[in-house]
């Protein structure tokens, strides 16, 4: 995501293995804003102590007196929503920090499907009506202009 985002290649490290980031990354970005990765740990394939650390550092930098100006919560859209789906969401909106979803992977489902897993991603975690979710594949570059528009926006705001 974050190379397609930034349009640029080998910047960040990609593994085919999720949960491959296991540290906090940070990005500079025009040297205007950062970008900031943090490791993903909900279908991480690592040990449970490690994802209880991951779990640590994240909340740890969600609660510190940052300016976030926008969280984007990226999901597998391939995959059903769990309940560490679903307390993560719970635990921004508690936080009150402004977030988005992005449901990744859009490519290897079908139109139908998609919307089919976007009903269930909003029924599921309890979101907001007005949240705004974007349906994108790194592959394919498809909805990532419409995702990089939102968040140089919320930047800039």
């Amino acid at each position: 995501m974050i190379h397609a985002f930034l349009n640029r290649k080998k910047i960040a490290r990609v593994s085919s293995t999720p949960g491959f980031t296991k540290s906090i990354n940070l990005y500079l970005v025009d040297f205007s804003f950062y970008l900031v990765d943090l490791p993903g740990y909900g279908f991480a394939k690592a040990p449970k102590n490690l994802i209880k650390k991951w779990t640590s550092l994240i909340e740890g930098y969600l609660t510190s007196p940052r300016n976030i100006k926008i969280l984007i919560l990226i999901f597998d859209i391939r995959r059903i929503p769990d309940m560490l789906d679903f307390n993560l969401v719970n635990f921004v909106k508690f936080l009150n920090k402004p977030y988005t979803i992005v449901l990744n992977k859009t490519d290897t489902l079908s139109t139908k499907d998609r919307e089919i897993q976007k009903q269930r991603y909003l029924e599921f975690l309890k979101l907001p009506l007005d949240i705004s979710i974007f349906l994108t594949s790194c592959k394919t570059k498809e909805g990532i202009k419409g995702l990089k528009n939102f968040i140089l926006t919320k930047i800039k705001n």
